[in-house]
């Protein structure tokens, strides 16, 4: 195949950061994992983010043709998303002067969530690079369920807009999600439903008895799992409300772990703070543990011991987290709302409830919890679903095609010609 030059754009969101910390969700999953699937289907793939601290590498090769470009962009430390979008000209001149310092002519833009959809337009103004948007989240759910509204608001709700009607194309990563952006951003734009997906050879390769066996944890505990980034809209405080009024609740084998990670002092270490004294005050602290962070190498085995993976969020555009408990054979009890409604197939690979329904959530988790035999049936489809729809591989093809079909045909001769 030709060999293009493709730019994936996340500016807050580090494809080569540890997932965990601040910051760090599904969006960096994502983007790492669509660049190297891309790649290793021949295409040569270039991911920019902001470079957050001194200590880390300007760029990390990731594996052959496929690698992160961390640019200056501000100062090189943390700085929360709302607040990042004022360093996006200088992000966009550094990526454009690394483009010619490099030699290399990019064939299009991936540009994933609202700042680097800015990016993305005013690159494409200079250089007519077409571009295509993949949003994670969207401004117009997000500030329905947010007490304070942010001085940029306005700002992100306006760039949502344009990049909708603007880019070649959308990517929404279900049909709910783009449902809600004809509904609530812009009649106009052409969007395309590509899901997210999850590696199925390492989600799913670990049985029940050595996961647990790994984890310390007994064959007959009762196993409640949580894993993602402490922040209100997770909806973390609903699961421990519904697991203290769980039927199991002085079970001796009941468990609830709830996994992320937090930094002392910011959003999430705040929320990790709030959640422990929850616990607390629920008389829960004898069955529930805070691992924090959880590695690459283990997360896989925190998935099959459970016996049944919660995702209480308030909104998710897809959920990740659901369809990689799924590839390990592990029931999901999800909020019922955006992708999560298409990820999770309700009375067969878990239960849709409520968001922000403590009882709904409860009495979810306990029907799984105490019919073992059908929450084996549940996670049997659950695995089955996701090798069908949800691979990075597959997802990678269907991007691929449409990178193709959306390179300018001169683009293409032009590459041809250069090899």
């Amino acid at each position: 195949m030709i060999r293009q030059h493709i730019a994936l754009i996340s500016v807050h969101g580090d494809p080569a950061i540890e997932i965990g910390k601040e910051e760090a969700g599904g969006q960096n999953v994502y983007v790492r994992n669509v660049g190297e699937a891309l790649a290793r289907i021949g295409w040569h793939v270039d991911m920019f983010t902001r470079k957050a601290s001194p200590d880390d590498p300007t760029i990390v090769e990731h594996q052959p043709r496929c690698r992160t470009i961390r640019l200056k962009a501000g100062p090189e430390e943390f700085v929360p998303r709302d607040r990042i979008f004022g360093y996006t000209g200088e992000f966009l001149d550094n990526l454009i002067k690394f483009q010619e310092t490099e030699g290399i002519r990019y064939s299009l833009v991936h540009t994933n969530y609202w700042i680097s959809s800015w990016v993305g337009m005013e690159w494409k103004k200079r250089t007519s690079i077409p571009q295509l948007h993949t949003y994670h989240s969207l401004g117009a759910i997000k500030y329905k369920s947010v007490e304070a509204i942010p001085m940029i608001a306005n700002t992100r709700l306006d760039i949502e807009k344009t990049v909708l009607e603007t880019a070649e194309r959308i990517i929404a990563t279900s049909p709910q999600e783009k449902e809600h952006l004809r509904s609530l951003v812009s009649t106009k734009g052409n969007i395309d439903i590509i899901p997210c997906g999850t590696d199925i050879h390492r989600f799913g390769s670990m049985n029940r008895c050595k996961a647990r066996e790994l984890l310390g944890l007994k064959p007959e505990d009762k196993i409640v799992f949580y894993i993602g980034r402490f922040d209100k809209r997770k909806g973390i405080e609903t699961i421990v409300r519904g697991v203290a009024r769980s039927v199991l609740r002085g079970n001796p084998h009941l468990k609830l772990i709830i996994g992320g990670g937090s930094r002392p002092g910011q959003s999430d270490g705040i929320e990790r703070e709030r959640i422990e004294g929850i616990v607390a005050e629920l008389g829960m602290t004898d069955f529930t543990t805070f691992p924090g962070r959880i590695s690459d190498e283990l997360l896989p085995a925190y998935y099959t011991a459970a016996d049944v993976c919660v995702v209480p969020s308030h909104y998710e555009p897809f959920g990740l987290v659901a369809i990689e408990a799924m590839a390990c054979g592990t029931p999901v009890v999800a909020s019922d709302v955006g992708g999560l409604q298409f990820t999770v197939v309700s009375e067969e690979t878990g239960l849709l409830t409520p968001p922000k329904d403590e009882v709904a959530f409860g009495q979810a988790i306990d029907r799984i919890l105490t019919n073992p035999e059908w929450r084996n049936k549940l996670g049997e489809a659950g695995r089955r679903i996701v090798e069908s729809k949800f691979s990075w591989d597959g997802v990678a093809y269907q991007l691929s095609d449409l990178y193709t079909a959306l390179i300018p045909k001169r683009e293409k001769v032009l590459m041809e010609v250069g090899g």
